[in-house]
């Protein structure tokens, strides 16, 4: 280092010419704290403890210190003396008799990390002369400077990356002790409360990326990753689960075996499936009746139900009444309009002007029944089906019946006029005719009519019943109340001052419209009206009553439908989109639709919650729409083209058998076995 031999030994005369020698350029060093020089590294570093200052190099010429008698001419040194460049003199002292420790150990032996750096601001005077003189005073530092040392740029050192460690590796030690005797607390196990799932390697992985980030502010609160399948009971695991919905019960099947198997269980599925299609909870008066207008779509009370896939059609099948994608089915049979409808998963029930009533089959859409005494026998000439643009069915399946023998004998009891209502639960069904009277039928005992019953003086355009009473109303403007069970009158409403076109009945609440234009609302213990509800223009042809019995739905000749609220009579809003007389109307509260028939020949679907279009279908069939249900899965109209109009938006859906209450075959296979079917795509 000093030249020639390590072994020479060094005399004052060495260290003279090694002062005196033109120093040369430095090589670079590979310094961790990426330090350029020395002595400006010394200053910078802070004070050190008591314990590190014992181990300092002291410099002669400290008036604080004692400086150690040598005598360097007979000092041999040797390679493993220390030794310094002429550049490590401090400018105030530059008697060459002077030696000092190199400058790597000087450096390694006063670092710390427990004293913040002192901070100077080198550009006052004042501040510089009171840091040298307190410098000047203190005994612990190696080296006495009369200028202010050289601040370095803070990237360039490695003392505040490595104090920010070890406060980290402090803060950490604290958390592993704290979590050591939390573990140490005696859980519950048999109840769940109060278990640590917290696991070692979770922990591992949140420090080393504390570590990775270099700063204790990095520090996030710990997260259970821990399997909570292996840490909690199967049965709170399992009601975990079931708080899912189906898209997150789906990536719960993909974690691992035991989630799969868990996850795929029949009865989480049966939650998810419920939770999603059920229908929501209404309060229905005691004497109301679920009439059972279309089905469920819930499927059947079997055991062993694939309830996974019983979802996936259902969402299937939501998709296609969001994209209207539907079939189109024509029954043909009636030789005349077809007034009314109502239908189940089973069957179809059909009236018409041809005077009878026709049960046709839901699985093979084939006529099965007639009832009553036909005022003709000879086919109608059907019109054509206009393709008026818009949304059109991506298959059609005609199903003529024109050729069935109706029953050989003569019933006791049947209408001669137009069927122009009907209605039906399990045992009984009324129809009304215009030959002002209602026929009341036995559907046990193959549906046998067995009473007749006559309290208006013109046609019965509308009649429903409950437990307990029928209502029943007529061109003659009233509205009539009798006994199921007799058959007695209990009641005759009068007030509308036009023909009665529609009623509806909610325990003891009904709600009719009239040609008048005014909606009413009637308690029937009173028999007197006690609000009323008009339209805005011209008179209301139907009407619908929610079953909760707050809703009350209108339409009529203005071509709108008026929602209002039956407590308050204020008008909710208006659902608009039809350029014709609506003429039907049918409430899906399950489902949360209204659907709407017009004599615009179109066939429109509202969302009850928002007002908003569902489907729309328009020249779907050739003349007036005059009547118009639905369910989960499909509408069905009648025309007065005599042609009744199933739009199944589950035809040639897989899985659509489960959704019913007893599996039916494939339809595509029916069209092919069956008689008088005709399948146009």
């Amino acid at each position: 280092m000093f030249g020639g031999s390590l072994d020479r030994p060094i005399t004052k005369e060495r260290i003279f010419e090694v002062q005196n020698r033109t120093p040369s350029v430095r090589k670079p060093r590979a310094s961790f704290s990426g330090v350029s020089h020395a002595v400006a590294d010394l200053r910078t570093f802070p004070k050190r403890m008591a314990s590190q200052r014992r181990k300092s190099f002291v410099l002669p010429g400290n008036p604080t210190h004692i400086e150690p008698k040598r005598d360097l001419p007979d000092m041999p040194f040797t390679c493993a003396s220390v030794w310094t460049e002429p550049s490590v003199w401090d400018k105030g002292f530059q008697s060459h008799q002077q030696l000092r420790a190199p400058c790597w150990l000087r450096r390694c032996v006063s670092t710390t990390f427990r004293h913040p750096r002192r901070t100077v601001d080198h550009q006052s005077p004042t501040a510089t002369a009171k840091w040298a003189q307190q410098d000047s005073l203190d005994p612990t530092l190696p080296i006495v400077a009369v200028v202010p040392p050289t601040r370095l740029d803070s990237n360039s050192s490695g003392a505040a990356a490595r104090a920010a460690a070890a406060a980290q590796n402090e803060m950490l030690d604290y958390l592993r002790k704290l979590r050591a005797k939390e573990r140490n607390v005696r859980r519950d196990s048999e109840s769940g409360v109060g278990i640590d799932t917290r696991h070692a390697e979770a922990e591992t992985a949140i420090e080393r990326r504390g570590r990775l980030i270099g700063t204790c502010n990095s520090l996030l609160p710990l997260t259970s990753l821990a399997d909570p399948y292996r840490e909690l009971p199967n049965e709170l695991f399992a009601q975990i689960l079931s708080y899912l919905d189906a898209h997150s019960l789906v990536n719960s099947e993909l974690v691992s075996r035991q989630w799969h198997t868990c996850a795929s269980d029949p009865l989480m599925w049966k939650r998810v499936f419920l939770n999603d299609f059920r229908p929501k909870s209404q309060t229905i008066p005691e004497n109301s009746t679920d009439y059972p207008i279309g089905g469920r779509g819930l499927g059947s009370a079997e055991a062993n139900q694939d309830w996974k896939r019983m979802w996936k059609t259902r969402k299937a099948l939501h998709q296609r009444w969001t994209d209207s994608h539907a079939a189109a089915i024509y029954l043909e049979g009636h030789y005349d309009s077809v007034y009314c409808v109502q239908f189940d998963e089973e069957k179809f029930l059909t009236g018409s002007r041809d005077r009878t009533i026709r049960i046709w089959d839901a699985r093979t859409y084939r006529c099965i029944k007639i009832l009553g005494v036909p005022s003709k026998i000879i086919p109608p000439v059907l019109l054509p089906l206009a393709d008026k643009g818009g949304r059109r069915p991506f298959t059609k399946i005609f199903s003529q019946q024109f050729k069935f023998e109706p029953n050989s004998t003569k019933p006791a009891i049947y209408h001669v006029g137009s069927i122009l209502c009907l209605q039906y639960d399990d045992d009984l069904m009324i129809t009304g005719s215009s030959d002002f009277t209602c026929i009341m039928w036995d559907i046990k005992a193959d549906w046998k009519p067995f009473r007749r019953v006559r309290y208006h003086n013109a046609g019965v355009l509308d009649v429903c019943f409950d437990k307990k009473h029928v209502v029943s109303c007529s061109k003659d403007t009233t509205v009539c109340l009798w006994d199921r069970q007799t058959g007695d009158l209990i009641h005759r409403l009068s007030g509308h001052r036009g023909p009665v076109n529609a009623v509806q009945l909610r325990g003891n609440l009904a709600v009719s419209a009239s040609g008048d234009g005014i909606s009413k609302l009637w308690n029937l213990l009173s028999g007197n009206c006690v609000k009323e509800f008009p339209s805005k223009d011209r008179g209301m042809a139907c009407v619908e009553f929610s079953p909760d019995s707050l809703t009350i739905f209108a339409g009529g000749n203005d071509q709108v439908i008026y929602q209002f609220d039956a407590s308050t009579g204020e008008l909710i809003r208006e659902l608009k989109g039809h350029s014709g007389l609506v003429r039907s109307l049918h409430l899906d509260s399950a489902n949360g639709r209204v659907v709407s028939g017009s004599y615009d020949t179109s066939v429109r679907a509202y969302d009850i919650r928002t007002g908003d279009p569902v489907v729309e279908f328009v020249g779907w069939t050739a003349s007036w729409i005059l009547s118009a249900k639905l369910d989960y899965r499909r509408i069905i109209a009648t025309s007065q083209d005599s042609r009744v109009l199933v739009i199944d938006f589950g035809y040639n859906l897989p899985g659509m058998e489960l959704l019913e209450r007893r599996p039916k075959p494939r339809i595509d296979s029916l069209c092919e076995s069956a008689g008088g079917l005709r399948l146009d795509s």
